[in-house]
């Protein structure tokens, strides 16, 4: 952190969100709410009553539900329930995640545990599940969304184990209470406890997976460093300033009780400060501290392979990767491993190529033949050679940057592409957790008012809010600009989403595309033709010198491979750790270790486990391979469809009536091949896979 005071850091930010509403209209009224605009949540114990009265509403729809008769009500009532219990998930995790008040947090915490178990009632509710299958199976949806959410309804039922019964016919069952009753009633119990068992998992995975992501947030170690000269004094302010007593040289000097201070840097090894630390100071010790934190979630993250394999082979899977990806395009394991691995070795040539790059640069720099590269070496002397190549000064792109006109290039773009603007409009007093959030209306001269965003509640507004709380500074590196841009894709996937029910709005789509137009917005920040549309200079005025951009594309184009390699590690990582289990509990740390070397050029540092801070172990569990799925669909639709003319309405035209509107109402490989062309994904092995043709030309492979 920097050395600002909280109140100087508080007054700074809101000058900074007043700046940044210049970039937008304004319009009247603040009428008096509740936290996120909810009347309920006034206060930090109106999240009881927020979740008593989700349980309440949805109690009330599965008695409406029992009523009916097969009919596509019964889809849309319960498409309410989600949307019911899904407005207390999401404002209690947005809640306990960014509201700076302890006891909103701890509120939040508690209703979030609540509605989590009601949720697990509610999908093992046999009214539900018969209502839905009955529904189903009697032909009554007249609309092919209609239907699809009836499948995926009765899916995620069964994702919850409320089938397992059916393995026993009811017939068979009574047969057996006539004539063997101690066997059907041995039967009947057994059937109950494994529902019961399935339901006691998933509460205990929800329950790691959020210890695994607290120790992450509240144990991420820091290192001492002295002096504090071993950082440049550009980027000194990123850390907290401390002093010690400098010692003397001899014992005669030490005598004299001297009281000279020494100052240094703490460096709170978190994953963001880390990257920062050692792209300006190539240290070891910061480095190993920095990925041996937090060791609690070593014993954690055992304990969720073991609860997530459980689940699946209770569920009759071989792995829990095999589990969750059964839904999904890729529909098994074996379908990404073998992408995966072939994507491996299409790219280990030039990955090796860059890495000893990298190491004879390091070489001529310490002036050592031998000098051999290591792991804490990688982002400052890519950092220094991309500087040395492309003359490259953060400070000076960052001037293009300033917060402002970044959002006023989010307005760009809708304004561009879909003929839409954003106005922002007042908070109601209440609505949000600190005085600088915005709230915007995105308006269309045609359509109206097409949706709200501000930063909090639903999915779209928490991508906005994860980007602007982390960021209180004037401008932004083009790497945040980056960053925004690809949170912005997720938001307007959620905004432009035109679907009948919510169930399939915005980014509820299948996992294999659910990054793709946050991937594909990511082009948008590089590109000359979109950034001299409002990266500008605020002193002079001036726009960002093409010259510039094609300084900014060659440094990112300078060790493509290494990237994609690293990403590609993550994925199989991911799927060897929630894959098939041995006899004895995996070693998670000789595991990664393994794949780092066979994957990576670079090697593993004995006792480091950085993967106990990789949350997308929870959140993305045998899911982040969908990551480069995203990558290979996002670089094939920006090349066939954007890169002609990325700001143009026709572009805007296809983007949003071919996909986006469509949200997960559609199956996503025929969304995929109606808006780009059949050759966009590949069948393999009984699932489907991308074709890497864009992602190979992109790289240089």
């Amino acid at each position: 952190m920097n050395q600002l005071s909280a109140s100087a850091m508080l007054s700074r930010a809101a000058s900074l969100r007043r700046a940044a509403a210049a970039a937008f209209s304004t319009a009247a009224a603040r009428p008096e709410t509740g936290l996120y605009g909810f009347d309920v949540l006034r206060t930090a114990k109106g999240f009881r009553r927020f979740v008593d009265d989700a349980i309440e509403r949805s109690d009330e729809l599965v008695a409406y539900i029992g009523q009916l008769p097969p009919s596509a009500e019964i889809v849309r009532a319960m498409d309410e329930i989600s949307n019911t219990v899904c407005s207390v998930i999401d404002s209690a995790e947005l809640c306990r995640n960014t509201h700076p008040d302890k006891e909103f947090m701890d509120e939040a915490d508690k209703a979030s545990m609540r509605i989590y178990e009601h949720l697990q009632y509610l999908n093992t509710n046999t009214t539900l599940y018969n209502a839905i299958l009955k529904a189903e199976s009697e032909g009554v949806m007249l609309t092919e969304e209609a239907r699809r959410a009836a499948t995926t309804l009765r899916v995620d039922f069964e994702k919850g184990g409320i089938h397992l019964p059916k393995g026993w016919p009811t017939r068979v069952i009574l047969v057996l209470l006539v004539f063997h009753l101690s066997v059907a009633k041995s039967i009947i119990s057994s059937m109950a406890d494994k529902l019961e068992h399935v339901n006691h998992l998933n509460l205990e995975i929800a329950q790691l997976g959020r210890k695994f992501s607290e120790n992450v947030m509240n144990k991420p170690g820091f290192v001492d460093i002295y002096p504090a000269s071993r950082i440049p004094r550009n980027m000194q302010r990123h850390f907290k300033s401390i002093h010690s007593i400098k010692p003397w040289g001899d014992e005669e000097q030490r005598n004299q009780m001297d009281t000279t201070k020494q100052k240094g840097l703490r460096i709170v090894t978190d994953s963001g400060t880390l990257s920062t630390a050692l792209r300006w100071v190539p240290d070891e010790e910061v480095y190993l501290v920095g990925n041996s934190e937090p060791r609690e979630n070593i014993t954690v993250l055992g304990k969720l392979i073991n609860a997530r394999d459980e689940l699946a082979k209770t569920m009759g899977c071989k792995s829990y990767g095999d589990f969750a990806i059964r839904p999904n395009m890729a529909a098994s394991v074996d379908v990404v491993m073998s992408f995966l691995k072939d994507l491996s070795g299409a790219v280990r040539h030039k990955a090796g190529e860059e890495f000893k790059r990298i190491q004879d640069f390091k070489r001529n720099v310490c002036n050592e033949k031998s000098a051999k590269l290591e792991p804490w070496d990688e982002d400052y002397f890519i950092g220094m050679m991309k500087s040395a190549v492309h003359n490259l000064d953060v400070s000076v792109v960052a001037a293009y940057f300033p917060l402002s006109q970044c959002l006023k290039g989010l307005n760009v773009l809708v304004e561009s592409l879909f003929g839409a603007t954003f106005h922002q409009i007042p908070m109601g007093d209440g609505e949000s957790w600190h005085p600088d959030v915005m709230k915007l209306s995105l308006h269309h001269p045609d359509e109206g008012v097409l949706t709200l965003l501000s930063e909090g509640g639903d999915d779209c507004k928490t991508q906005i809010t994860s980007f602007h709380s982390s960021k209180i500074m004037a401008r932004l590196n083009h790497w945040d600009v980056e960053t925004l841009f690809h949170e912005f894709g997720h938001a307007l996937h959620s905004l432009l989403s035109r679907t009948e029910y919510q169930h399939f709005s915005g980014t509820r789509v299948a996992l294999d595309v659910a990054e793709t137009p946050s991937n594909l917005f990511e082009f948008y920040a590089w590109d000359y033709r979109v950034l001299r549309k409002f990266a500008v200079d605020e002193t002079t005025g001036d726009p960002i010198p093409e010259k510039l951009v094609k300084a900014l594309n060659a440094s990112r184009n300078m060790f493509p491979a290494t990237e994609l390699q690293r990403q590609i590690f993550y994925s199989i990582m991911d799927l060897t750790l929630f894959g098939e289990q041995g006899s004895k509990p995996m070693d998670t740390i000789s595991t990664v270790a393994d794949l780092r070397r066979k994957h990576t050029s670079w090697k593993c540092v004995e006792g480091t486990h950085w993967h106990t801070r990789f949350t997308h172990l929870i959140n993305y569990g045998a899911g982040y391979y969908s990551y480069l799925y995203a990558r290979c669909f996002a670089t094939t639709i920006w090349q066939e469809v954007c890169q002609g003319d990325p700001l143009s309405r026709s572009t805007g035209s296809a983007l949003r009536d071919k996909f986006l509107k469509h949200g997960g109402a559609k199956d996503p490989s025929a969304l995929l091949k109606d808006f780009v062309g059949d050759s966009i994904i590949i069948n393999s092995g009984g699932g489907i896979i991308p074709d890497i043709s864009s992602l190979c030309k992109e790289v240089g492979l």
